[in-house]
């Protein structure tokens, strides 16, 4: 790439900034991408060489030899960008290489003289000066080109128990409108059998799938909430209409659109009567093959998603982050066949569980708290932990409008948020109910 016209460490801020911005890889918003970046730039404004060096190694896509870019390292080894706190390296890492980097993923070059494992007083900033080595435990073979993008740094959570990683927080990833076409790459229709490749989980989830019925009279029921108050009835949608709009506007609802600005509330706040005015446009959800579904972002707000399928696909443990979706974004939240692969998965952990519980029982093997030699009655699968909650939320997808939830924003659940709501998928409902047949279930517990 020819570097003529790009600017030098002499070219004021703005000029820097600028060439800098149009290299980024989109993983940030933008007004947080412009302020780590003005931030990097007048701190190396006195430093013309370490500043030439960064401008060389980014327009160029690291093409150009380049040498250490230094900031001071501060006492907890972070740097503050916008109310967020992350690695320095890590923060430029993401800016201008890889989106979806998580934090342990870094090794740094060996000429890199200032690295930040080094522990110098100095720390090197230049991302072509560090390697990304894939974490283990990190399951990144679901990605693909227009993978889920990791937003959130590493964050101080003082009053939470300690965790082996700090990457088992939750956290909220961005999903930016697509370019034309790569959307397709998360397309795999419920109903075409299985490539040659499938692996024989794959294959006999999908020969389960197409054995049963299939023809639920809804394909999905959507509730509206505001914080944790159901408002109005639960909306069901016909199978006859595989994609239904969820909006803000005042229109009767029915068949293929759920209007929830008619929908009154005695309890209703200031805050949330302001929030619901933005959800405007809304979403759409489409229902495709016999059961996968897609959402559409019509709004002018990105809407905020808990969905198991997204968190497999950012590498994340089922729960483990919030998914953004950006206005027309258009994304893949479900997946059937991945579903039906969980309930069955878990279906087999309890079982066998049970099955120990049992031979436990029937030898008279007293534990703590036993009753005459004998173990008090439980539930067989609650040594498993599995109840029926747990396999009913592989079948719910939640998503709030405007407002997002996590440790990126002050509210912790969704159910602080101002207006969200619940979809049920009857398909997989369906199909867990034959799998509730095959497996002894734990006491009901509440969802979150």
């Amino acid at each position: 790439m020819s570097i003529t016209n790009t600017p030098t460490s002499n070219d004021a801020c703005l000029s820097i900034v600028h060439s800098l911005m149009c290299h980024r890889q989109g993983g940030e918003s933008e007004s947080f991408a412009k302020r780590a970046i003005e931030s990097l730039v007048k701190k190396l404004k006195e430093k013309k060489d370490e500043l030439d060096s960064l401008i060389t190694a980014i327009t160029t896509n690291g093409a150009h030899p380049s040498k250490c870019v230094t900031i001071q390292r501060t006492l907890d080894g972070r740097l503050q960008v916008a109310g967020r706190k992350g690695f320095p390296h890590v923060v430029y890492a993401r800016l201008w290489r890889w989106p979806d980097l998580h934090k342990n993923e870094l090794k740094h070059v060996k000429y890199c003289q200032y690295a930040f494992d080094l522990k110098c007083d100095n720390v090197c900033v230049n991302p072509y000066h560090y390697e990304r080595v894939v974490s283990p435990g990190i399951d990144l073979s679901g990605l693909t080109l227009s993978s889920p993008l990791l937003v959130k740094d590493e964050y101080d959570y003082d009053n939470q128990q300690s965790h082996s990683s700090s990457e088992n927080h939750l956290q909220t990833i961005q999903h930016p409108p697509s370019r034309p076409g790569p959307q397709e790459t998360f397309s795999s229709p419920a109903l075409l059998p299985p490539s040659e490749g499938s692996s024989s989980a794959s294959t006999s989830a999908f020969s389960t799938i197409s054995a049963g019925p299939s023809t639920p009279e809804y394909w999905c029921s959507i509730a509206y909430f505001e914080m944790d108050v159901q408002v109005g009835e639960t909306f069901k949608v016909p199978s006859t209409c595989p994609i239904v709009t969820v909006d803000g506007y005042v229109d009767p609802s029915g068949g293929d659109r759920f209007c929830l600005g008619q929908l009154s509330n005695v309890h209703r706040t200031e805050n949330i009567e302001r929030a619901r005015l933005h959800i405007g446009k809304g979403v759409q959800l489409e229902c495709k093959g016999e059961g996968d579904v897609w959402v559409r972002c019509l709004s002018d707000h990105a809407v905020f998603v808990q969905s198991y399928y997204l968190d497999r696909e950012a590498g994340r443990a089922p729960g483990d982050a919030v998914h953004k979706i950006y206005p027309s974004a258009y994304i893949k939240v479900f997946d059937l066949r991945q579903c039906h692969r969980q309930m069955q998965q878990q279906a087999a952990t309890a079982q066998a569980a049970a099955a120990a519980q049992a031979a436990a029982v029937a030898g008279n093997i007293p534990g703590p708290g036993s009753v005459g030699g004998i173990a008090p009655a439980i539930s067989l699968s609650a040594a498993a932990g599995i109840g029926v909650d747990d396999l009913r939320r592989l079948c719910i997808l939640r998503m709030s409008f405007v407002k997002g939830w996590g440790p990126d924003y002050p509210r912790q659940s969704i159910k602080e948020t101002p207006c969200w709501i619940e979809i049920h998928l009857h398909r997989a409902l369906q199909l867990l109910d034959e799998v509730l047949h095959t497996m002894p279930i734990a006491d009901p517990q509440p969802l979150d």
